[in-house]
């Protein structure tokens, strides 16, 4: 595993978040929110890949794909795209690894149900709108390759170090939503690349 940084691009689907002791990302700070919390180590490495076989040296790795978005509306899908920028800016130093697993009670709603706590109460996409595009994100789903694996969602988050501030309020905002109290496992993981 090299010490280089993926770009998390439109070209490649499947990803892995491999921690140890190479990578890209240089792990600031862990913090459980809710649940397990995951072993510490010093790096992640975000590697673009197809093979579902970890290296033999890595403390954790969690894999997710990226795939349609599933809540939004198209007035909210064209807004997104007004407004949010790639990830892999040369000024976004920090990142922020966010996996999530949300509670049975969740999932044994229909889809349209989960939206409407989702956007119509919580205000999940409204208030991810308000911090664009200074905070560039992309959603893995790790529930679509199988039930061994531990998170429903990870999600990657990019900023400049100026805008840690507006990412931590994004983070309180949407973490005191109704939708929250359908989390059961959540990690925090805080990172700046490597190179910077």
């Amino acid at each position: 595993m090299t010490a280089t940084v993926t770009p998390i691009t439109s070209m490649h689907r499947l990803y892995s978040f491999v921690a140890g002791n190479s990578g890209g990302w240089l792990v600031e700070q862990v913090m459980r929110v809710s649940g397990e919390l995951l072993p510490a180590a010093p790096r992640i490495a975000v590697v673009a890949e197809t093979s579902a076989h970890p290296p033999r040296d890595a403390t954790w790795c969690l894999r997710g794909i990226t795939s349609n978005e599933r809540y939004v509306t198209r007035e909210e899908k064209t807004a997104l795209a007004a407004k949010q920028e790639g990830l892999g800016r040369a000024q976004a130093s920090c990142a922020a690894m966010i996996p999530i697993r949300k509670s049975a009670a969740w999932w044994a709603m229909p889809q349209d149900e989960r939206r409407d706590i989702m956007e119509q109460q919580s205000r999940h996409i409204a208030i991810g709108l308000n911090y664009l595009p200074a905070i560039a994100r992309r959603l893995h789903h790790c529930r679509d390759l199988g039930s061994n694996e531990p998170f429903d969602f990870i999600t990657w988050f990019e900023y400049a170090p100026a805008d840690s501030a507006a990412f931590n309020e994004l983070l309180r905002e949407l973490r005191a939503s109704l939708e929250w109290r359908y989390v059961e496992r959540e990690v925090d993981i805080r990172l700046r690349r490597a190179d910077s």
